[in-house]
C-alpha cells in the first residue's frame, strides 16, 4: 500500500481561504463597521490568517499600525469576534463561517531579533573575509 506523503504546511485550499478572510477583515476594519473606541482610534493590520484543516478555525495575525496599545487591540477584536465573524461570513462564501481568533503579530519582532544577530560583532567578524598573514583582501579575486 502506497504512503500518503506527509504535508509540512497549509493545503492550498487553506491557504486561498485564509487569504479570502485577511481582505474579509482588513475590508472590515478599514471601513470602521465595528463601533469599538479603541478599534475607532487604531489603524490595524492584518498580514497573516491561518486555517485549520478543517476550515472552520481561522487565526488572524494582527498588529496596530506602529506597534501600540497592541494589548487592547487584541481584546476589543476578541470582543467583537461574534459580529466579525458575521462580517467575514457575508464577505466569503463558504459552507460553514470559520471561527476567528486574534493573536499578535510576531513577524516584525522576529525580523528585528534576526537583524540584531546579524549586526552582532561576533557575526560580523565571522562574515568578513578571511585575510591571510595581514593581507588586505583581494577585491578580484573569484574572476
Amino acid at each position: 500500500m502506497a504512503q500518503k506523503p506527509t504535508s509540512t504546511g497549509p493545503s492550498q485550499r487553506q491557504q486561498r481561504v485564509a487569504e479570502l478572510i485577511r481582505h474579509a477583515l482588513a475590508e472590515v476594519l478599514q471601513r470602521g463597521d465595528i463601533q469599538d473606541p479603541v478599534l475607532g482610534s487604531h489603524v490595524v493590520t492584518v498580514p497573516e490568517v491561518r486555517m485549520s484543516p478543517d476550515l472552520k478555525l481561522a487565526t488572524a495575525y494582527v498588529m496596530p499600525l506602529g506597534g501600540q496599545d497592541e494589548a487592547p487591540v487584541i481584546a476589543a477584536l476578541e470582543r467583537h469576534r461574534r459580529v466579525l465573524r458575521q462580517e467575514v461570513a457575508r464577505r466569503v462564501n463558504l459552507k460553514f463561517a470559520p471561527e476567528l481568533r486574534f493573536r499578535r503579530d510576531e513577524t516584525f519582532d522576529e525580523a528585528a531579533r534576526i537583524d540584531r544577530l546579524l549586526r552582532d560583532e561576533r557575526v560580523q567578524r565571522d562574515l568578513e573575509p578571511e585575510r591571510r598573514d595581514g593581507e588586505e583582501p583581494d577585491s578580484d579575486a573569484g574572476h
